[in-house]
């Protein structure tokens, strides 16, 4: 799982798990501030980078995420699959862009959550998932909308862990 701070990685987590507290969530941005594995019923691990972007953190740590990210990304032989969160609110940022040619190059499957869905109308969702698709080049199907609040697309997010076990 990797996105900017503030875009609710922890939050998702602990919904994929149906558990409350297995990723600490934080009101400040920017709190995970290194690669966190939670093993998963000692099948496989969910990996929660630290966010990227808004995180009030010294820049030369916020530089050494990025290290960390694609040094990971380049030797990690056992991963399947990358969440790239994004708040559908928002344009993509030139860090998710980034993290998504990372995913790219790297030939790992990726799919692209879109969370806080349920802050927006059917309509501006609609459209949202169509320019962030414009945006980085990719098909609407590999576009996840999610609410921890309503719980969309937590389900289809759930599916796509499982078919990768």
């Amino acid at each position: 799982m990797v996105g900017r701070s503030n875009v609710g990685k922890s939050s998702l987590i602990n919904a994929v798990l149906k558990r409350k507290a297995v990723a600490r969530v934080s009101q400040t941005p920017g709190k995970t501030q290194a690669i966190q594995f939670y093993l998963i019923n000692d099948r496989f691990y969910i990996v929660d980078f630290p966010g990227y972007g808004y995180a009030k953190v010294p820049k030369d740590i916020a530089r050494s995420w990025g290290e960390l990210v694609r040094g990971y990304l380049e030797s990690a032989d056992a991963l399947k699959l990358i969440f790239i969160l994004l708040d559908v609110r928002r344009t993509p940022s030139p860090e998710d862009r980034q993290m998504h040619d990372w995913t790219t190059a790297s030939g790992i499957d990726e799919r692209i959550l879109l969370t806080k869905s349920d802050k927006l109308s059917n309509n501006q969702l609609a459209k949202s998932r169509m320019e962030i698709a414009r945006d980085l080049q990719i098909t609407e199907e590999r576009l996840i909308a999610c609410s921890v609040m309503k719980g969309n697309g937590i389900e289809q997010v759930r599916r796509e862990i499982s078919s990768r076990l």
